[in-house]
């Protein structure tokens, strides 16, 4: 991927990950440890910023590009992640992951990026596909997909491991053709 920036709207940026947001990402999930956790299984494993280091250079270093990590970016203040994953070129298509620290949440931040984010797949990348799983009982998380007419698939059960269990997750998914 060639871009380094999406601009959301007037308060909204997306700006491709780099090795020097391990920091920013690192103090951003920790100050909100308690709220992350409930639905996210890496914060726990997350208690230093070398783990968010390691994280960051994953990515930075993936030479096959099977996923694209954007740090996202509101008033110029971090708000949290918004990624491309298991991007499968061959078959055009590919999946969301996202979160945003709490103080973030209810603003609309979210459902512009990836509204925005879904034009720059299908146009840019030519993706048909794009998927979103979000764990059964995230009502906020879900709450995007729906927002933004994604197809209920249904339930892939025990589709997560979080800690000594496995969330169930919802499954949706917006075509190409029900975009335009």
């Amino acid at each position: 991927m060639i871009i380094n920036e999406i601009q959301v709207n007037q308060s909204v940026t997306l700006k491709i990950l780099k090795i020097g947001d391990a920091n920013i990402i690192f103090e951003a999930m920790n100050n909100n440890r308690m709220f992350l956790r409930k639905w996210l299984p890496f914060v726990d494993a997350t208690k230093t910023v070398s783990d968010t280091q390691a994280f960051v250079k994953s990515i930075v270093d993936d030479i096959e590009r099977r996923q694209e990590v954007f740090t996202l970016w509101y008033n110029n203040e971090f708000a949290g992640l918004l990624g491309l994953k298991d991007i499968d070129y061959l078959n055009h298509k590919l999946e969301f992951g996202y979160w945003l620290i709490e103080k973030m949440c209810g603003k609309g931040i979210m459902s512009n990026a990836v509204e925005k984010l879904i034009g720059f797949c299908h146009d840019e990348l030519g993706m048909n596909r794009i998927q979103i799983k979000c764990a059964v009982g995230n009502n906020k998380s879900v709450a995007i997909p729906k927002r933004l007419g994604f197809t209920f698939e249904g339930i892939e059960r025990a589709g997560e491991k979080y800690g000594n269990k496995y969330f169930d997750l919802e499954v949706y998914s917006l075509l190409k053709k029900e975009w335009i």
